[in-house]
């Protein structure tokens, strides 16, 4: 269990800087929107640590066929976030293109406010979904899986600090690393920013793979946020399931295999008729 033990410990930070930025910036904050965010962190931590529970002995059972024996050491644990960073990268690239992962990650993206606190809103169906799949090429290379998830935990930590309008840019630090700049842009709903800028913490990943745009007010507009197709809603469940719901439907609608698993595995659709 360690990510929420990780992600516990660092809570109060967490919580010091949500305070700050909405006392001195209150107009960026919705109580209920706030209040959501928390819900479906804590649904979200529930559910992640069943998943640990559950599928850690299939992880050590896995571990015994890796392909190198790596202890720890800077040099090991420089390359396991290098690599973790990496298949984040893909991982949330997936989850924008495919539309059983889109189905989780959708609930992240679903609030019209960018705050501090909309780090918390993540998907309780992310086991389901299969996001640890991405992390397996690690255990299967011969990272040990506790090694594996503590260097998911920081990545996250990470990218709580690039949820905030607060800041606006950071000079060189935005060449390489991901910033509240570049990820408002992936949280942003105008047609130029779509499905950009899917970094961790290494923007330089975006940059090689051609998913990089800068943010640039004067020639996009200022970034709103959201999703294509807002759902308007601050009830918890009703978030974490109208994308499953709606996407069964369809899948349960179309004629033939080929035609259902186009809905499940191509792009997505919005929920909401526009």
């Amino acid at each position: 269990m360690t990510i929420e033990v990780i992600l516990l410990a660092l809570s109060p930070i967490f919580l010091t800087f949500v305070i700050y930025e909405f006392v001195k910036h209150r107009k960026l904050y919705d109580i209920k929107d706030s209040l959501t965010n928390t819900a479906l962190a804590l649904l979200h931590q529930g559910s992640d640590a069943l998943a640990l529970v559950l599928l850690m002995p299939f992880f050590y059972w896995l571990h015994q066929f890796a392909m190198f024996e790596l202890s720890l050491s800077f040099t090991s644990i420089f390359i396991a976030f290098l690599l973790q960073d990496f298949l984040y990268y893909w991982f949330h690239k997936a989850s924008h293109h495919i539309h059983w992962l889109w189905a989780a990650h959708v609930v992240h993206h679903s609030s019209t406010k960018m705050n501090f606190s909309t780090a918390f809103r993540q998907s309780l169906m992310y086991p389901l979904a299969g996001m640890w799949i991405f992390w397996m090429p690690m255990i299967i290379v011969g990272f040990d899986p506790n090694t594996v998830f503590t260097v998911v935990a920081l990545n996250l930590a990470y990218q709580f600090f690039v949820h905030t309008q607060i800041v606006y840019k950071l000079g060189w630090f935005e060449k390489i690393f991901n910033t509240p700049s570049h990820h408002r842009v992936h949280h942003s709903t105008n047609k130029a920013y779509l499905d950009r800028n899917f970094a961790g913490v290494l923007i330089i990943w975006d940059k090689i793979f051609g998913t990089y745009i800068e943010e640039n007010a004067e020639k996009n507009g200022p970034c709103r946020y959201g999703i294509v197709g807002q759902i308007k809603s601050n009830n918890p469940f009703y978030i974490s399931f109208h994308q499953w719901i709606y996407m069964f439907k369809k899948a349960f609608e179309a004629k033939g295999l080929k035609a259902k698993s186009r809905v499940l595995f191509t792009y997505p659709t919005s929920s909401v008729e526009k």
